[in-house]
């Protein structure tokens, strides 16, 4: 009997490589590929949630040892991020982060408009200079 739950504690650990990464980035490679922009937007939405994800796993780790099922949790959040069936990385992306984005965008530019108004450079103070810096404005962002 203890040879099978070796087999399963084996199959977990490996679980969360296989699910997280090596999947997630064959079907990248795939929607590269692919003429369709649904596939791009799912995989660029999946990594960005799997990167907030890791950090946030990080910054919670003192906390998270003592939730002895956060592993799996974090392999059912996972599933559903990644499976083809759900497509929980875009429907994320598209109701909570993306809102955010339009929000903040539309308010940056008529912020903007206004700061035009009494520059004549343009430039806003430190965090709206980073921001600019990091944030493409509309054609910036064509494929290379």
């Amino acid at each position: 009997m203890s040879r099978f739950w070796n087999l399963i504690y084996g199959a977990h650990s490996l679980a969360g490589p296989v699910l997280m990464l090596l999947y997630p980035l064959y079907a990248s490679v795939v929607a590269i590929e692919s003429p369709s922009k649904v596939d791009d937007e799912q995989w660029l939405a999946y990594w960005i949630l799997y990167s907030f994800l890791t950090l946030t796993e990080m910054v919670l780790q003192p906390v998270l040892e003592w939730i002895p099922i956060w592993y799996t949790v974090k392999l059912v959040l996972a599933a559903w991020l990644v499976l083809p069936q759900f497509r929980g990385a875009a429907f994320i992306y598209e109701r909570f982060v993306r809102q955010q984005i339009r929000q903040y965008r539309g308010g940056k530019d008529h912020h903007q408009h206004h700061h035009r108004k009494s520059s004549p450079t343009g430039t806003g103070k430190g965090k709206n200079k980073f921001v600019d810096f990091i944030m493409p404005k509309k054609g910036e962002h064509e494929a290379y």
